[in-house]
């Protein structure tokens, strides 16, 4: 008996089920996108945070609601515009006139999942107000810093095609996203149950009721941090890195925060398939959606159109797999 069979059994369940009972919990309402909800869902357990860009229409929104609804944890929404300011985010500090002191009131950030809706349209000051969160899970406020809650995850959604009014993120931001995804339109099949099944339904009775517990889904985060990454395989890792910070045609390659993320990452597919070890599939599976993001394309190589996706491939192909990397 392996050890993933002694994964969080609150529930009479083993890791892999649990993870299972929350993507089939997600398909009741995001139709014909598997690939895209198992990457959520290993990004909550990673303990990590998921972009989702994509054009208008196609269910970002959607997939971070089923999201945070599969869980019992508690929800806040931060609605990006212009004229945001970092404290409807943070929260602030407001003087109590009774007390005669300054009491804090917490902000949406302070809650298990947070969606930043449009988080490109928001000004540059006021997307930093998620830098600290999103790197430490904690807030600074007047100088008194108060944890986040765990789980914590930043969902994020943005528009790739509209650029009237809206502030591109910094490096900085996007490698504090551990997953960078595209949902992309459904295919006519799919389609067509979404026209059967959502279009018979009001919007707000399409909510979904929770599957799982805040303390399994950190108990699930535990239990992914001891399957088991050989030396062997983490070599693979570090050579992917230094690969792509020496790539002629990139000025960013990944900083170790994507190294160890993409291990985090590696470590949660496993568990979810019911092993205890990670394999080199598991990076190739995963490089994509946790690095892809994170590289910086130099213009003289966007020129001659070449993309971060393309480098990551020939990257790929040329470093060799240990064959112990398990």
């Amino acid at each position: 008996m392996t050890d993933t069979d002694h994964a969080p059994r609150a529930t009479g369940l083993r890791f892999d089920e649990l993870f299972g009972r929350i993507c089939d919990n997600i398909r009741t309402v995001i139709t014909g996108k598997d690939r895209a909800i198992e990457l959520a869902v290993l990004c909550l357990i990673a303990e990590g945070h998921l972009l989702i860009e994509d054009v208008p229409g196609v269910g970002k929104t959607s997939l971070a609601k089923a999201l945070a609804g599969s869980i019992t944890g508690t929800f806040g929404r931060v609605q990006f515009t212009p004229d945001l300011l970092p404290t409807d985010v943070s929260g602030t500090s407001v003087w109590n006139q009774q007390d005669g002191l300054f009491e804090f009131r917490a902000g949406p950030v302070f809650n298990n999942l947070v969606l930043a809706d449009e988080i490109n349209r928001a000004s540059p000051k006021t997307q930093s107000a998620l830098l600290e969160a999103m790197a430490e899970a904690q807030v600074t406020n007047d100088g008194v810093t108060r944890n986040l809650p765990r789980p914590f995850m930043v969902v994020a959604t943005q528009n790739p095609i509209e650029y009237h009014g809206t502030y591109p993120l910094p490096e900085s931001q996007l490698d504090r996203f551990l997953i960078k995804l595209t949902i992309g339109y459904p295919d006519p099949a799919d389609e067509a149950r979404i026209l059967g099944t959502h279009g018979a339904l009001p919007a707000h009775h399409q909510a979904l009721q929770p599957v799982v517990q805040v303390a399994h889904v950190t108990a699930m985060a535990d239990h992914a941090r001891n399957v088991h990454i050989s030396p062997a395989l983490q070599g693979y890792l570090i050579d992917l890195a230094n690969a792509t910070r020496r790539h002629r045609s990139l000025s960013l390659g990944m900083s170790p925060r994507a190294t160890l993320g993409l291990q985090r990452a590696v470590q949660v597919r496993a568990a979810a398939v019911g092993r205890q070890h990670g394999t080199p599939d598991d990076v190739k599976a995963l490089a994509g959606p946790t690095i892809e993001h994170r590289l910086v394309v130099r213009p003289e190589a966007e020129i001659q159109g070449v993309s971060a996706g393309d480098i990551l491939t020939e990257i790929l192909g040329a470093i060799a797999v240990p064959a112990d990397a398990r």
